[in-house]
């Protein structure tokens, strides 16, 4: 559907009585059909599948109309437009990336506050007057066209980068000539979750791409992921195929250079499964790879190499990290020699910067910076200025000096410049935001899990709060993939802690939080964890009297909107409101849908295995909506141009519960155009969506309107 379109019917909508009707709500007609699948023995019916099928006039017609009814519902709410309005003061803030250092050069990217996409910048040295390299708010009128990774060449001269429209994962290599600030004539297609290895001879490099369309079944057209030499100045059906993994499809490949020059490394990772290989060789060489790594055992992250001898970082026999030294010309388990142990928190990230060890530990799902040398001897630790998150760590094993960016819940993102030879710790970007942090407060709680387990809980308020049961809350999960939920900036927040809410992130099982162990506890037949770890924190909230069932709010997003719709489903008397944002909800069918296969380390596969369908369909969203029962009020939102998790999943969840809730509360669907899972969103559409999400929450839990 067209933006021109939208807005035309939204404003049509302004004459038209209005889909909800007090105190129940009719919703707009969803055809059914008659489609049963059997899934070992057991029959199961999937009345919406007509809306995995986009683009046909039925599905047109339908969003159209859900869109308009969400429209409807929120347009009458006071406040909205001043919400929107505090949200975008908010946001109106420069602020900046680490610098990464490159030849003589130093790279950033910057925002003036509200521009949609962020400018690319260089300059020669710290001090010198930065140059515009790239602007992607020129590429399109809407700021939809976004740049979605971008990879120097050792010496700052070359920048490959990746364009990606309407929010989709699918990219357009581009390559650009820093000295002259021209593009080369060629692009390179087919590409996702992309990278290029440059070698030092700048005559090109190595990327990874996917077949062409229509060269393989189009259920295949996200598997088969190939390496390729690319030459500058040359057309993409000239690239020569350089490796191929040999035995399975699903397997992907990751090109990289190591700082010395000398040697092409893959990494072979299969979707979203943390375990991965390593092979390499000399980078001029046409040998075959060395297949150092190849068990797919564990993680594995090279983070320097001395000759033959490489630095990694890995959690085989060390589910919360270590690092080892391995001689790649002997790389057997018997010859490793291990540097850096496992200790009691997780390894989040490694680097080397001045030949010293940099990690970022997580400690209860919050960072801690330290330094130690080549042979793992502590040196020190970086002091933080707060309890927060440690990202973009930038420096090269030479350099004498790192970057790194620190935030937290009511800290926007702050630069750090560390000298590592007189270990000083200075600012080196700052941004001033239109509001004052002194007036509120972080801490981090500790609660039981209904199996005991203990979960860590971070909450974020105005300071003076008064337990009386009456604050509104919004608790945040995600629970999946490995990913840990450390404390982060969104401007969208403080309107809500202005407001006198309360904003909590449950550190649940299923992320990284304590490694691998907490990860896996959390996948598989152990789902049901996750949701029960997710429930518990909120009874905590409502039983330690910060809030009651109906001021208290859930959010997720991707594997968070398969958190909050499950656990609403659970218990629908626990939430006054649910905002499910781009979730997956069919578990029985996800894999089939653009990288839903790549899922199946943490889902499963309900197709092919009896045991998979039985806990897949014990807490599928989609096939758990109970007819009659009264839900909590709920927002679902997807987008028309989501390649990662298709809209379908929302779809049929919303046209699922509207059929089947008692329609005591509004079920809304809010479906975004010319946008994708998140990526590259306009910081204009951001906007829109959070003053929707906002205004739904002001209405369902009775807020005092701004």
């Amino acid at each position: 559907m067209s933006v021109r379109r939208f807005i035309i019917i939204v404003l049509s909508a302004l004459a038209l009585p209005a889909f909800a009707q007090s105190p129940r709500f009719t919703y707009p007609p969803a055809k059914t059909v008659d489609v049963v699948d059997d899934y070992h023995g057991t029959k199961v019916a999937d009345p919406y599948r007509w809306m995995e099928e986009e683009g046909t006039p039925d599905l047109v017609k339908w969003i159209d109309s859900e869109n308009v009814l969400t429209e409807n519902y929120l347009q009458g709410v006071p406040g909205r437009e001043k919400l929107g309005e505090r949200i975008s003061e908010l946001w109106n803030y420069a602020r900046s990336s680490v610098p990464a250092h490159y030849g003589s050069r130093y790279f950033f990217t910057k925002n003036d506050g509200l521009q949609n996409q962020s400018v690319y910048y260089m300059q020669e040295g710290l001090g010198a007057k930065p140059t515009l390299i790239l602007d992607p708010n020129l590429l399109s009128s809407d700021g939809t066209v976004a740049v979605s990774f971008t990879d120097y060449n050792h010496d700052g001269t070359l920048l490959a980068y990746g364009l990606s429209k309407s929010g989709s994962d699918w990219e357009e290599i581009m390559i650009r000539d820093l000295n002259t600030g021209k593009d080369f004539p060629e692009s390179l297609k087919r590409c996702k979750f992309a990278s290029a290895a440059w070698p030092h001879s700048n005559k090109g490099f190595y990327y990874n791409r996917y077949p062409e369309e229509g060269s393989v079944p189009k259920a295949d057209e996200n598997f088969y992921n190939k390496l390729y030499w690319h030459a500058l100045g040359t057309p993409q059906s000239e690239d020569r195929l350089v490796f191929e993994p040999p035995d399975a499809k699903e397997l992907a490949t990751s090109p990289s250079i190591t700082d010395d020059g000398r040697y092409l490394l893959l990494y072979l990772w299969k979707g979203t499964d943390p375990n991965n290989r390593i092979y390499y060789r000399p980078v001029e060489s046409d040998s075959p790879f060395v297949r150092v790594l190849d068990k797919m055992d564990a993680q594995y992250t090279v983070l320097w190499n001395d000759g033959s001898l490489f630095y990694v970082q890995t959690d085989l026999d060390a589910p919360r990290g270590r690092i080892v030294a391995i001689d790649f010309t002997r790389p057997e388990q018997k010859n490793w020699k291990e540097l850096i142990p496992q200790g009691k928190d997780v390894i989040a990230s490694a680097s080397v910067i001045d030949r010293r060890i940099i990690i970022s530990y997580l400690h209860d799902a919050h960072h801690e910076l330290k330094i130690y040398s080549l042979d793992g001897t502590f040196i020190r630790p970086v002091d933080l200025p707060a309890l927060g998150s440690v990202g973009g760590i930038s420096g090269r094993p030479e350099d004498k000096e790192m970057f790194f960016a620190f935030t937290s819940f009511v800290y926007p993102t702050t630069l750090y410049r560390y000298d590592l030879e007189k270990n000083e710790l200075s600012t080196y970007w700052e941004p001033t935001i239109a509001f004052d942090r002194s007036g509120f407060e972080t801490h981090q709680v500790m609660y039981p899990s209904k199996d005991g387990t203990t979960i860590p809980m971070f909450l974020v308020y105005k300071k003076g709060l008064k337990q009386d049961g009456t604050n509104p809350t919004l608790v945040l999960g995600y629970g999946g993939f490995d990913i840990s939920m450390t404390p982060s900036f969104l401007p969208w927040r403080l309107v809500w802690l202005e407001r006198g809410g309360i904003f909590a992130v449950a550190n649940i099982r299923g992320g990284g939080e304590y490694g691998e162990e907490w990860h896996k506890a959390g996948t598989l037949d152990r789902k049901q964890n996750v949701f029960d770890d997710f429930v518990a924190g909120c009874r905590w909230l409502v039983d330690n009297k910060y809030t009651s069932t109906s001021r208290l709010a859930i959010i997720g997003g991707s594997n968070g909107g398969l958190l909050v719709s499950a656990c609403a489903l659970q218990h629908p008397d626990l939430f006054g409101a649910v905002i499910c944002e781009v979730p997956v909800t069919d578990m029985l069918r996800y894999q089939k849908f653009t990288v839903g296969k790549f899922w199946v380390s943490d889902y499963g596969n309900a197709e092919e295995s009896a045991k998979d369908f039985g806990f897949l369909y014990a807490y599928s969203p989609l096939h758990n909506v109970k007819k009659g029962v009264a839900y909590p009020p709920m927002l679902i939102t997807t987008a028309d141009h989501d390649d990662r998790v298709v809209p379908a999943h929302a779809m049929k969840f919303a046209a699922t519960l509207q059929a089947n809730d008692a329609g005591v509360h509004p079920i809304l669907l809010r479906v975004e155009t010319k946008a994708g899972h998140g990526g590259g969103k306009p910081i204009s559409k951001q906007i829109e969506e959070l003053r929707d999400i906002l205004t739904f929450l002001t209405k369902t839990l009775g807020l005092n309107p701004m």
